[in-house]
């Protein structure tokens, strides 16, 4: 019937049974199969994992700076992973880490939730902050609405 139509034979699932067939033009399937790869590659969305370092005795205006870009990096819809270093004598204290990593939580809790508690891994301390969905979701209407 292929050869009659001048089309060709092409399976379409080998692993249904009976396997599923259907006559039609091979390289218009091969055209459209690559066509909706592209289409789903392109509407995918990569989720990057933003990175802030800071020490245990930090500033108030530079740890105000670092949730200001914590924030920001949550609203375009990142990760962020927040660690606080421990320099020298620094480690007998945790605690004070630990805190801070609370306090730049709650800093963030407008835009992003936390997943788990701080974790003390060898020198350092370390949070990971993920977008809200309706703050991400809000942020990309806005874009919307100031294209048009």
């Amino acid at each position: 019937m292929a050869d009659e139509k001048e089309l060709d034979l092409v399976m379409i699932s080998p692993g249904a049974v009976p396997p599923v067939c259907k006559i039609m033009d091979y390289g218009k399937f091969v055209f459209e199969k690559n066509k909706r790869d592209k289409e789903a590659k392109k509407n995918q969305k990569i989720v990057e994992t933003k990175e802030i370092r800071m020490f245990s005795t930090i500033d108030t205006n530079d740890f105000n700076t670092k949730v200001s870009h914590a924030c920001s990096f949550l609203k375009n819809g990142d990760k962020v992973k927040v660690q606080v270093r421990f320099r020298k004598r620094a480690i007998a204290h945790p605690h004070l880490g630990e805190e801070l990593l609370i306090k730049f939580r709650e800093a963030c809790a407008e835009f992003g939730s936390h997943e788990g508690k701080p974790v003390m891994e060898g020198r350092q301390m370390m949070i990971l902050l993920t977008p809200k969905k309706a703050a991400a979701g809000a942020d990309k209407a806005g874009a919307a609405k100031s294209e048009t």
